[in-house]
């Protein structure tokens, strides 16, 4: 599904603030991989998932979504891969916006515009089902303002908006971090059902390492822009939480 080929990142090129982000990351990714990426802050964690995405070019490598290369592609046409979900639950939602309004922009993304889109019956009947999955009730409040919900409920509903097209990637940013815990909590699981149920191949960053070691069949940690440790589905399953603390001290 995703392969980076030799990729390197620096910003500040030349400069006395230059930045060394990612250092010829080698890294293939199969479809349906639920990947977390852990490391300390400034390691090239998110770095990697904005490479991806296409928020910026890279200096170096090449990137490949369904053995396709995507470095020339803008984050915008990008979009028809990848759905992300943010750490702020303010970003990627329009507050003023009711929730229905929210998911006809977020069928906008990678459906051809036009004035009809979104309020078929149809798209309706679908958005109720998907919002459902959530078992939070908002289902049945699709008028109400995404501004007036909860960091939890508009993070969660942006996990739904995420799998309305065709994406196949998700990237997930720290998403729990402005949550408390209990929403926190509600947030990794229903992202776990919806990641399997719709059969997306994820990328996690998170600082949580009781969260990398409950979630994904896969675990990447990263140091100063390198991959020092990847491990697969049988090795991460063996993985202890103790040895996982254990990476830190190293």
């Amino acid at each position: 599904m995703i392969q980076f080929c030799d990729v390197s990142k620096t910003f500040n090129e030349g400069q006395a603030n230059e930045v060394k982000a990612l250092k010829n990351i080698q890294l293939t990714i199969q479809a349906q991989d639920f990947v977390v990426l852990v490391g300390a802050n400034g390691s090239g964690k998110s770095t990697l998932l904005n490479a991806l995405s296409g928020s910026f070019k890279i200096n170096q490598g090449k990137i490949l979504i369904e053995d396709q290369a995507v470095n020339h592609l803008a984050d915008y046409q990008r979009s028809k891969w990848i759905a992300r979900i943010f750490q702020n639950p303010l970003s990627g939602t329009a507050p003023d916006l009711s929730i229905l309004d929210n998911f006809r922009l977020a069928a906008l993304r990678t459906k051809a515009k036009g004035l009809g889109i979104g309020i078929s019956h149809s798209f309706k009947k679908e958005v109720k089902e998907k919002i459902a999955l959530l078992e939070m009730g908002l289902e049945n409040k699709l008028a109400q303002k995404m501004g007036s919900l909860s960091g939890g409920q508009r993070q969660a509903l942006t996990l739904i908006m995420a799998v309305m097209d065709e994406a196949k990637i998700f990237l997930m940013d720290e998403p729990s971090a402005a949550l408390d815990p209990k929403s926190a909590k509600n947030l990794m699981q229903k992202a776990q059902q919806i990641i399997q149920e719709f059969g997306l191949t994820c990328l996690l960053v998170t600082h949580d390492l009781k969260d990398a070691h409950q979630y994904g069949n896969r675990i990447i940690q990263m140091r100063e822009g390198s991959i020092v440790k990847n491990l697969d589905s049988s090795q991460k399953k063996a993985l202890t939480l103790n040895e996982l603390f254990g990476w830190f001290g190293e």
